[in-house]
């Protein structure tokens, strides 16, 4: 891969848009008088390649590449370099089906910088990994060779020679980037041994306080259930059974009516037995009166009367105990309208009872939804922060990844903002 033109417009002495050419595969040389722009097109370059270090360049900031700092209407400085890659052996990797690459930096007025790759903007570290991969470091400090630098490197000890080498090599780079993953790699596992011991000291700990809530909860969910169950199979006893007693009173409160009502009705069919056997008492009366005026038939209806006296106190006899009969029922009857109207006060309270417990029921169900909710959002929380703490390094999504970027004030107060 070699140069094969140079485009540099607005950068440092060059205000128009200039093209450079014709580059040898081997050796060029910039020749020129002084303030002549010679020196600026190796700074064009070094500009291109992405070098950090501003004074190589002779420049304070970005701001002063520009032409005439962006006085004289120039407020963009751009710079592109053409490359030949029709050697795919030494190619950059990823770039082999290019036959050219061009690579483009600009800077704008306000240090506003962007890098293109063939016309496609691109960051800073992908334009210098394409270097990297075919051996070049902008940000070698023996990249340039200015003037006496030649005497320095004669005179460099061989542990200077041989990191020039090293760079020449192109391992240098890799030397650094291990360097740099070791220091990445020591810094996540600080960063990983302060999570792991937020999570033993911190989280753990409230974890297993929720775990053994979580179970408190259950069990008292649980007896509570039980108890409004048995609660309910007791109400619902009493009431089925006051219902069979009310039941029971009523049929047996019509059978005492039914027998009322026949008692009734034999006190009245006896008492027109009596009438009948008084209007008989005085028509054997009369009779026997008028018998004793004939005298032989007096004895026999004498005899007659006194048949019929007994069976009239036979007949009052049973007219007294049916008489009390019914005093009895009546006295029997109130006891039971007083045992239904106890039954029906008692109905009313267990019901009373029976609806307070389905309205306690209800209430305690929907604790019980909102509690299993919380541990439902609890165990999804769990979840999370288990998995996130697994998740792979670089992924955005994950806990971990979050927690990279906080210190650890930021860690802790992210602890203290979790669901308790």
């Amino acid at each position: 891969m070699r140069v094969t033109e140079i485009i540099i417009d607005g950068f440092k002495s060059y205000a128009v848009r200039t093209v450079i050419t014709g580059w040898d595969e081997s050796f060029n040389s910039i020749t020129g008088l002084n303030g002549s722009g010679k020196s600026n097109i190796l700074d064009a370059i070094c500009f291109v390649l992405g070098i950090t270090n501003m004074t190589t360049v002779r420049a304070q900031n970005l701001q002063d590449l520009i032409y005439k700092r962006g006085q004289a209407g120039v407020t963009t400085a751009s710079v592109t370099i053409v490359f030949d890659n029709m050697d795919k052996e030494k190619s950059p990797v990823a770039y082999e089906g290019w036959d050219s690459i061009s690579v483009t930096r600009q800077i704008m007025l306000g240090g506003v910088s962007k890098y293109l790759i063939n016309g496609s903007r691109t960051q800073q570290h992908v334009v210098q990994t394409l270097f990297q991969s075919v051996g070049l470091n902008i940000n070698n400090p023996n990249f340039l060779i200015m003037q006496g630098r030649v005497m320095k490197v004669l005179n460099m000890k061989a542990t200077e020679i041989l990191a020039m080498i090293e760079e020449a090599a192109g391992t240098r780079m890799f030397e650094d980037r291990r360097d740099k993953a070791f220091k990445t790699m020591a810094r996540k596992d600080k960063k990983v041994g302060e999570i792991n011991e937020l999570l033993k000291e911190e989280i753990e700990p409230k974890l297993e306080k929720l775990r053994s809530e979580k179970r408190a909860f259950l069990d008292f969910q649980q007896t509570q259930s039980d108890l409004e169950r048995l609660t309910k199979l007791v109400v619902a006893h009493d009431y089925v059974k006051n219902k069979q007693r009310v039941e029971q009173s009523a049929a047996e409160l019509q059978a005492k009516k039914h027998r009322v009502s026949w008692l009734g009705d034999s006190a009245v069919r006896l008492k027109g037995e009596l009438d009948n056997l008084a209007e008989d008492a005085k028509r054997v009366k009369a009779q026997r009166d008028k018998e004793l005026r004939k005298g032989s038939k007096f004895l026999a209806l004498e005899k007659e009367v006194k048949e019929k006296s007994h069976e009239i106190v036979r007949l009052n006899t049973v007219l007294d105990l049916k008489s009390n009969g019914i005093k009895e029922e009546k006295e029997k009857r109130k006891e039971i309208l007083k045992n239904v109207k106890d039954l029906e006060k008692a109905q009313e309270a267990r019901t009373k009872v029976y609806e307070q417990l389905n309205e306690a029921h209800g209430a305690a169900k929907v604790e019980y939804d909102a509690k299993c909710k919380q541990a439902e959002q609890t165990d999804e929380l769990l979840q999370e922060l288990l998995t996130g703490v697994a998740s792979r390094e670089g992924q955005e999504s994950g806990y971990q990844s979050q927690l990279q970027g906080m210190t650890l004030l930021d860690s802790v107060e992210l602890q203290l903002t979790l669901p308790r």
